[in-house]
């Protein structure tokens, strides 16, 4: 037991930001309190697997022969509950900052925002924020830790804090390594220093942490290396089981993949797809995706290297006879091992992918609905996969209901006889992509266009080029190749003369807001419409990195005009009558602002509306 020095305990403030977290999860939180002791287990495991690891790379430790276990003990009577584990410890400098301030900028504002919005807040969620302790003030009004680093030279500390606004750290006599902490719970939450309680929250929970749990002398947790059963051997719940406990997710999963190999490399891996994406898919950290055992010994639990950035999403566990146990990060990311297993797992992966697309297209699109947009990211990352990674690709497109996926093989399957382009439109949402004027041509002729309204598309569909030996093509741009059949007669068109003199007097009145004004042979119902040069950027792509803050010139576009039109066929006999027809002019710049308007590069609305109610007066006369 540990023994209080005569020291005064030094008493500190909790950052002001943990404060407002600590209220957010106290009064958030209350409907799972049972998630404090999942959190505390599993902090017991990482302070149990940095241990493991300073016993392998034969460090000096205290205690070096001891089991590592976890020791929940209670006292029903008391209310009070205790845990404590052999690992690593904490000095006092870590008590002050792991349990002094958030783990994780953002945390506070992120749970502020659900909290003001009145949603309940995840408990899954708490972990991944690095603020599990703190959950513990659900259940109790003041929490004593007692620890003492491996360290041979350690001191022993004492911390205590009721959760409100401050703590204090004393020095105490602990002669072994470790944490305890310990508290007495509240009387609502009493049933937690009970036995069938606390087994079936850790049954729940914590079944397959990798070291024992004594609850007294009886070890309650499940230690099977479930990676290394035959598939045939391992059943539906023990699986579903296993991915909650290495996910940290109470849904689950979509599917798995069981792989057992031997040859040029020797591991054995069980991964698991999730049903549903995080709310922080794209960040970079990703903690605790990947868990890399060496021969059963856990070596690391965030073995990103092991796949690629756009597979981040997978979860589950590669054991290998072919790393060392001591093995550090530097050496997993440059071992050839590493690269084979990830050209493995990543060729497997997407194999399983195909067999969904194939077999089960209600499980793929599930797939791809949650994990579609990080998927594409490999078109420009794994050249190797590149052409697998495009054939997995989804859209939607004009000949498809809202919500409903295309592949680019079923796109070319139903392409119109002589039809040599592969055409897609981009926008920020469908509803503003149908109304889109550049539709015009291929909605009257059934030509079918995939509508891409996920940013990601921007910077992955233009960098395919072809696929089937169809060329991809952004209707966007200008010089588009398109069968047009001649005007059904010569009225219904400007004659080539007059339309050459209004186009001029366009040229003229826009000078250099446009790069050029041309006649139109993709409108049929609008007038005019704003395209870019083919090799300029895509306007989707020119917004995102404005939005991104690159220093990106504003390029020109091209106004197409309608000549069949009936307002540019009464635009040109104004031009007969004058050029410098006011009325003309002013028209000509409306046309233009609109077209700016429909595609989002309107800069100046209040000159729009203002000339807008010029024209209609004089029009009204």
């Amino acid at each position: 037991m540990s023994k209080r020095k005569t020291d005064a305990p030094q008493t500190y403030e909790f950052k002001a930001e943990l404060k407002q977290l600590l209220h957010i999860i106290v009064h958030s939180l209350y409907t799972q309190p049972e998630i404090f002791l999942r959190e505390l287990i599993s902090n017991a495991s990482d302070a149990l697997n940095k241990m493991r690891f300073l016993q392998l790379t034969n460090q000096p430790i205290l205690e070096p022969e001891r089991e590592l276990k976890i020791k929940i003990e209670l006292d029903p009577k008391k209310h009070i509950f205790a845990i404590e584990d052999n690992g690593i410890g904490m000095t006092h400098d870590e008590l002050v900052e792991n349990i002094g301030t958030v783990a994780k900028s953002g945390t506070l504002k992120y749970l502020e925002q659900l909290n003001q919005e009145g949603k309940q807040i995840d408990a899954d969620l708490i972990g991944k924020f690095g603020v599990g302790f703190y959950s513990v003030f659900m259940v109790t009004d003041e929490v004593t830790i007692e620890t003492r680093h491996a360290a041979v030279d350690s001191k022993a500390y004492q911390w205590k804090s009721d959760g409100k606004g401050s703590f204090s750290i004393e020095e105490i006599i602990k002669p072994e390594r470790g944490t305890r902490i310990s508290f007495k719970l509240k009387d609502e939450y009493k049933d937690f220093a009970e036995e069938w309680k606390v087994k079936e929250v850790i049954k729940k929970y914590s079944n397959f942490i990798g070291f024992p749990i004594y609850l007294g002398k009886e070890r309650i947790n499940n230690l099977e290396a479930l990676w290394r059963k035959s598939k045939d051997d391992i059943k539906p719940e023990e699986l579903e089981d296993f991915y909650k406990f290495i996910a940290n997710d109470s849904n689950p999963p979509l599917g798995h993949l069981h792989l057992s190999l031997e040859g040029t490399v020797n591991f054995k891996a069980l991964l698991f797809i999730p049903e549903k994406a995080p709310f922080d898919i794209f960040y970079e950290i990703r903690e605790k995706s990947i868990h890399l055992y060496a021969n059963r010994v856990f070596v690391q639990d965030d073995a990103i290297e092991l796949l690629p950035e756009y597979l981040r999403f997978v979860k589950g566990v590669v054991d290998t006879e072919d790393l060392p146990l001591n093995i550090s990060r530097q050496v997993t990311q440059e071992s050839p091992v590493t690269a084979k297993i990830r050209n493995i797992l990543t060729t497997k992966l997407l194999g399983l992918f195909e067999d969904w697309a194939q077999n089960d297209q209600g499980k793929y699109e599930k797939f791809y609905r949650a994990f579609g947009n990080i998927l594409k990211l490999g078109v420009n990352i794994d050249f190797a996969n590149r052409e697998k990674i495009i054939k997995l690709l989804r859209f939607e497109s004009t000949h498809t209901n809202a919500g409903e996926f295309i592949s680019l093989d079923e796109y070319v399957n139903r392409m119109k006889e002589g039809q040599k382009e592969i055409y897609y439109l981009i926008g920020e949402n469908r509803a503003a992509i149908e109304k889109n004027p550049k539709l015009e041509y291929f909605k009257k002729h059934a030509i079918e266009v995939l509508l891409l309204t996920d940013p990601v598309d921007v910077f992955i569909v233009p960098s395919i080029y072809d696929y089937q030996k169809k060329t991809l093509q952004s209707i966007e741009k200008a010089e588009l190749k398109l069968d047009i059949p001649e005007a059904k007669a010569t009225e219904e068109a400007l004659n080539e003369d007059l339309l050459k003199a209004l186009l001029a007097v366009f040229k003229e009145t826009l000078k250099d807001r446009v790069a050029d004004v041309v006649p139109s042979k993709r409108l049929v119902d609008s007038p005019v419409t704003l395209v870019v040069s083919k090799d300029a950027l895509d306007p989707q792509m020119e917004k995102i990195l404005r939005i991104m803050n690159q220093n990106v010139k504003s390029q020109k576009k091209i106004l197409e005009v309608n000549p069949t039109h009936p307002l540019i066929r009464n635009l040109g006999r104004l031009t007969l009558g004058s050029s410098n027809n006011a009325l003309l002019r002013q028209c000509i710049l409306q046309l233009y602002d609109g077209a700016a308007l429909i595609d989002g590069d309107l800069n100046n609305p209040i000159e729009f509306v203002a000339r807008m109610v010029e024209i209609m007066t004089e029009v009204t006369k």
